[in-house]
């Protein structure tokens, strides 16, 4: 059960009253209606009152810094503390002019984005900006992407070269925690995961056959992740991506395990014990390239400047000590 706290003594009282009512007379076989509970936060606004302590709307007040007044005749208003949004004190923002202004889908996604779901969220105009940026920049990401989109349909390379493999494994990463974080209401987290896939992906600008393939398999996983949330935006892009099938149809993007793991590792490169450099070298690259990978970089070259090795130290994945 997913509901408000106040629906505790309310609804839920309700239907656990009637389901057990009904077991008792002999006529459900089951005693409890819900397997859990779960209670959402509160969606919360300051509260304003006028000179004669009447509560007023917030599109009724101009704010200048911390003071407010109200627009009609400019006298000074209360701004009071911020709680949940009622009808009673009218700290309430009509929907209506939201969607006007910013669209459902920022809504959406200021709301998901904004705390954790069993917290209270601080309504705020500056919340709402920030998710209506992300939805822009979401927009020209595919109208306009850094570098061109192989055709649709298109099979995954064989291999790819870097930057593309690591895009490619972040985004496998990214599905593996947007899943976890959906199936445990962490949706505040499932979106900040998909904002930094969002900002490697702009990064890439890259341009060959191979990764313009992995752009496009990138940014159609990306709409697919976020479907659930912004699903007008997602369905307008989805089309603008050469589907005719809506993309609920496409379905849930299939996780490749093998790329969840890092196949290249950062080695702490020493000389006499003192760290010289860091090189990133592939997990299956041999010991003795990636010693002479090592010796290349220009601060271990210049530390040792022509000096006899004494001993080599390699610990796997981890450092490289030249002893001289």
């Amino acid at each position: 059960y997913v509901g408000g706290i106040e629906h505790a003594v309310l609804h839920l009282l309700y239907a656990r009253f009637f389901t057990r009512a009904l077991f008792d007379c002999g006529y459900l076989q089951v005693k409890e209606p819900f397997a859990g509970l779960f209670t959402q936060g509160m969606i919360c606004h300051e509260t304003y009152q006028g000179p004669n302590g009447d509560w007023l709307q917030p599109n009724m007040i101009e704010k200048e810094g911390t003071a407010a007044f109200l627009r009609t005749d400019g006298q000074a208003v209360t701004v009071g503390r911020s709680v949940k949004m009622s009808k009673s004190k009218k700290n309430v923002i009509d929907p209506e002019e939201i969607v006007k202004s910013y669209g459902a889908d920022t809504a959406r996604l200021f709301m998901l984005s904004d705390s954790p779901p069993e917290r209270d969220l601080e309504w705020t105009e500056a919340g709402i900006e920030g998710a209506w940026r992300y939805i822009n920049r979401l927009w020209r990401m595919v109208k306009f992407p850094a570098g061109d989109l192989a055709p649709k349909a298109t099979p995954l390379p064989k291999t790819r070269p870097q930057p593309a493999d690591s895009l490619w494994r972040l985004a496998h990463q990214t599905l593996k925690g947007v899943e976890h974080d959906l199936e445990r209401f962490h949706f505040n987290r499932a979106i900040a995961r998909i904002r930094e896939l969002s900002n490697n992906f702009s990064n890439f600008t890259d341009n060959t056959p191979a990764d313009q393939i992995i752009r496009r398999k990138t940014l159609e996983m990306i709409l697919l992740m976020l479907s659930p949330m912004v699903p007008h935006l997602a369905e307008e892009l989805w089309q603008h991506l050469g589907y005719e099938t809506g993309i609920q149809e496409a379905g849930w993007p299939e996780l490749d395990a093998s790329l969840l793991e890092q196949n290249h590792v950062t080695l702490a490169i020493q000389v006499n014990g003192k760290l010289r450099a860091t090189l990133e070298v592939a997990r299956d690259l041999s010991e003795d390239e990636i010693k002479k990978s090592a010796l290349a970089l220009e601060n271990v070259e210049k530390t040792l400047d022509g000096k006899n090795l004494r001993k080599v130290i390699y610990v796997p994945e981890k450092i490289i000590n030249f002893v001289a």
